[in-house]
């Protein structure tokens, strides 16, 4: 049997989400708000409308967060349900919240205690996820790269190729790529770019963050095949 995750009432939540209503002018009655804290892997933010109830879950990572954090988080998520701008002072204020080293390190720490770990199984249908990276390894990294575990995806993803979790230490693959109309070079290349996350963490500056900086694209550019493997992920339905 399975706990339930506790969930925790947001103090001032529903004041909070009212004000913020008014302020970036979404139209009509506004709704009754539930603002809870949900213990998420991350800091995800969610808004259901159902009748005339909004539900929202704040990860609990924002528990000890100031009011204007709050309210930062209030105004993305009514701005993507109302399709209202949210103000740029508050856009900010949540983007400084979350890139500062306290909250990336609380993150982190999240991710390795609730996030989904993958299991190890890099064999496919049609490519071998664990001889690719070996090759890999050898030929860009000179075998400096410790292999992560290696999966392919639970479902077909809709936009994501890959994804390296620094937090779990895996590199799942999406499995729409385990085709046998796929070429071997197309998941190779997949691989490879999720291999660099590895090699060049994500780094943050300026409350800015770079996941695919200069020296990343350089490299990426290294692997032979990159045209050929770039135009055949354009030309794939779906994409």
């Amino acid at each position: 049997m399975t706990r339930r995750r506790e969930r925790v009432a947001v103090p001032g939540g529903d004041t909070i989400f009212q004000r913020i209503f008014t302020r970036i002018g979404c139209k009509g009655r506004p709704p009754q708000f539930v603002v809870e804290y949900h213990p998420y892997a991350g800091l995800t933010l969610t808004i259901r409308l159902r009748e005339d109830v909004a539900h929202v879950r704040l990860s609990d990572a924002l528990h000890d967060a100031p009011p204007t954090v709050v309210e930062a988080a209030a105004a993305i998520l009514l701005g993507r349900l109302y399709r209202r701008r949210a103000p740029r002072e508050l856009v900010e204020t949540y983007r400084q919240f979350s890139y500062s080293h306290e909250v990336r390190d609380r993150v982190h720490s999240l991710r390795q205690a609730r996030g989904r770990r993958a299991a190890h199984r890099p064999s496919g249908r049609h490519h071998d996820l664990d001889a690719m990276f070996d090759e890999l390894n050898r030929r860009y990294f000179e075998g400096g790269l410790a292999k992560p575990t290696l999966g392919w995806s639970s479902r077909v993803w809709r936009s994501q190729l890959g994804c390296f979790d620094p937090a779990l230490q895996q590199i799942v693959i999406n499995k729409q790529l385990d085709r046998d109309t796929v070429p071997r070079f197309v998941v190779a290349y997949v691989m490879y770019h999720e291999m660099l996350h590895v090699k060049h963490p994500m780094k943050f500056a300026r409350c800015r963050r770079e996941s695919h900086g200069p020296e990343f694209r350089r490299e990426e550019k290294k692997y032979v095949d990159y045209n050929a493997a770039i135009r055949f992920l354009d030309r794939m339905p779906g994409r």
